[in-house]
């Protein structure tokens, strides 16, 4: 946007520079929070003991972040090693073929709506400058914003699923009697609707849908395996 006095930086503040991070967190809170109030009201209600239904959250804490991580790092490797051997191609093509790569990435930018006479000339300079970056960002769609980063995704991932299963287990530190069950669902509901909405906002989509997506999905989760706990003491 320009004004009189020249450039102005509106600042938009763009939610897919978010993605990765966004996307790991989210889901390792989450899962944190649901497996871990999930598994805690299914033990709750088989009636165990306070200190074992702690353990029963401590152990399912630290197994579920570890396997956060390691499964986190695993597939974003996988992408961040995709995306290493398709620039290792497209290296390669720029030294072989360069005039044929200037005009692929010139009839991009046709396809993209600009004259050929411009879109070459867009293609020209942008070679000159960087041409891997050119091909990267508008061929492969590979930009720095996007770009997998496996260490982020592994420790976001297991952060937050840590940051998710402490409500549950903190639940049952503070009611170890009768009430911990509904202590546990309670807290876990609440947190949902809380991580629902913070996901949503933080990504920039609408916050009724999905809190009440995870909310729904959530509670239902919760009543099976508390079913499960109380069916299996019932007949145990």
């Amino acid at each position: 946007m320009d004004d009189a006095n020249g450039p102005v930086n509106v600042g938009e503040g763009h939610y897919v520079t978010r993605t990765g991070w966004l996307r790991a967190a989210v889901l390792g809170a989450n899962d944190g929070l649901l497996s871990t109030g999930s598994l805690m009201a299914g033990v709750a209600a088989a009636v165990v003991s306070p200190g074992q239904l702690v353990l029963t959250g401590v152990a399912g804490i630290v197994a579920g972040a570890l396997s956060m991580a390691a499964g986190e790092y695993v597939s974003v490797s996988s992408q961040a090693d995709s995306e290493k051997a398709d620039l290792e191609r497209e290296k390669q093509a720029l030294r072989d073929h360069p005039k044929q790569e200037l005009k692929e990435l010139a009839g991009i930018y046709h396809d993209r709506g600009l004259d050929p006479p411009l879109a070459e000339t867009v293609a020209r300079k942008l070679t000159e400058a960087n041409a891997l970056d050119a091909h990267a960002r508008d061929e492969l769609g590979i930009t720095d914003a996007m770009t997998a980063k496996p260490l982020q995704a592994a420790l976001a991932s297991a952060s937050s699923f840590v940051f998710g299963g402490v409500g549950p287990l903190a639940m049952a530190l503070l009611f170890p009697g009768g009430h911990v069950l509904i202590a546990i669902g309670g807290v876990t509901v609440v947190m949902l609707a809380v991580l629902g909405a913070l996901g949503a906002r933080t990504g920039g989509a609408p916050v009724l849908p999905g809190m009440v997506r995870v909310v729904v999905l959530g509670s239902l989760a919760l009543a099976v395996t508390a079913g499960v706990g109380h069916f299996f003491h019932a007949t145990g």
